[in-house]
């Protein structure tokens, strides 16, 4: 069977895409899992652009949709596990060290954040596999707060599922145009970003100014 590979078709030769279907063409699915660990711990690497290449070199026939979609899964899982033990060998006792030294935070927002993870980590660690960005550090803080390891895996597992079908499957549908998909999601993931940034502001303003007004009233 004649064995076609990204080279013979659109393949992107520069950069990141270049590098990922690098690796897809010499490890077929083990490399498109390779490709999503790494970009995992090192969340500058973007999903966006990796699934859907996957997807669109399963169309072309350089693998198949079925081990496309179990490898992108595996290494998500895999680079999840490896955050979530690095949140465990950090530990709580570390966070609450450092928290101590972090300027404009007191210890009792690390406690209702900790709280807070109590209640609604497990629908955290499953929806934050599908914002960009966030799928990345979601990890850590279930680490440092012992999510139980089975009931992390299985929402890692489902999350990254959900996420790395949409991808592969846009770029396996899409065909040459693969990397539209990574363009939409790009904006998608800047419009989080910002919001997200903007909450921080938001957030600091307000303490700020609680602080001095409480200077104000001290004096």
């Amino acid at each position: 069977m004649h064995h076609m590979t990204l080279a013979q078709s659109q393949e992107p030769t520069g950069g990141m895409a270049g590098w990922a279907a690098g690796l897809v063409d010499t490890l077929g699915g083990p490399g498109a899992g390779l490709a999503i660990a790494l970009e995992n711990l090192f969340p500058p690497l973007p999903s966006e652009v990796i699934l859907p290449l996957t997807g669109f070199a399963a169309g072309q026939g350089v693998l198949s949709l079925a081990s496309a979609l179990f490898w992108t899964t595996l290494g998500s899982v895999a680079g999840a596990v490896a955050l979530y033990w690095i949140g465990v060998l950090f530990g709580r006792e570390r966070m609450h060290a450092l928290w101590a030294k972090l300027p404009l935070v007191k210890t009792s927002d690390l406690e209702r954040t900790e709280e807070w993870f109590a209640r609604h980590g497990t629908k955290a660690v499953f929806l934050g596999r599908m914002v960009p960005v966030f799928r990345s550090l979601i990890s850590v803080p279930a680490g440092v707060e012992r999510m139980p390891m089975p009931v992390f895996i299985m929402l890692t597992t489902l999350g990254s599922l959900i996420w790395n079908s949409v991808l592969v499957l846009a770029g396996y549908w899409l065909g040459d145009r693969w990397d539209a998909v990574g363009v939409y999601v790009g904006y998608l993931s800047k419009a989080v970003l910002v919001l997200v940034v903007v909450a921080l502001a938001a957030y600091l303003v307000v303490r700020l100014k609680g602080r001095s007004e409480a200077q104000h009233r001290r004096v």
